[in-house]
């Protein structure tokens, strides 16, 4: 009994690292649609986002029926709420994927975004698969020194938002206000998919050492 458990619990963590992957392959498909404007390929991220739903309900009815059916303490109890709060942060990467797709899809057959930004976009998409690539393998690992280190990351994503943000501000911006909330949600986006990449990485931090993370205080 207690090796089926073992099993149930390592597979759990494997179908974690599985949809870690999905949500990978969306977020190139969906900047690849964003940037080509390319409708078949934001279509595909769309319609695959069910996949990704899927995912989440299974991963939780095991971990919930591991709870109701073995009653784990101590380390295996963390284990399967980590699971269950992991499932949750991919569950929302991938919905903002689709977020991403959407906006391609609604600008089609126009780009939704204008060239002058499109060097920025096309490094958040190279930064956002580099996040779930190594949230993905800090799962499998649980290896907390490169988790810690995805929040280091993450501040690449955080100053292409930023600098975003100084072109929407610019008096040069040429392309009116639906281009610009456009962009606003767009970069939103992206910051948010590394966002919940650090959620994913500091779970495993507190799934391996039991050290919450504590939110810097800001200061005015």
């Amino acid at each position: 009994m207690r090796d089926s458990y073992r099993e149930e619990l390592d597979d759990i963590n494997a179908c974690l690292v599985g949809m870690a992957n999905a949500v990978g392959s969306a977020m190139s498909t969906a900047t690849t649609a964003l940037l080509d404007a390319d409708v078949a390929l934001a279509d595909l991220v769309i319609a695959g986002d069910e996949q990704i739903d899927a995912m989440r309900e299974n991963i939780e009815q095991r971990c919930f029926t591991l709870l109701a059916r073995q009653q784990p303490v101590a380390g295996d109890l963390r284990v399967i709420t980590t699971a269950m709060r992991m499932v949750s942060d991919l569950e929302r990467m991938g919905d903002l994927c689709e977020h991403i797709s959407k906006v391609a899809r609604m600008r089609f057959p126009e780009h939704a975004v204008p060239q002058e930004v499109r060097p920025a976009f096309l490094e958040a998409g190279h930064v956002a698969e580099m996040l779930i690539a190594k949230a993905g393998t800090v799962i499998a690992t649980r290896d907390v020194e490169a988790a810690r280190e995805l929040e280091t990351d993450d501040d690449a994503m955080d100053a292409i938002h930023r600098e975003l943000f100084r072109e929407l501000l610019s008096d040069k911006w040429p392309h009116g206000v639906e281009t610009a909330i456009d962009i606003t949600l767009l970069g939103r986006y992206y910051e948010r998919f590394g966002d919940h990449a650090v959620g994913v990485a500091r779970r495993v931090v507190y799934l391996v050492t039991g050290e919450r993370h504590v939110p810097e205080v800001s200061h005015p």
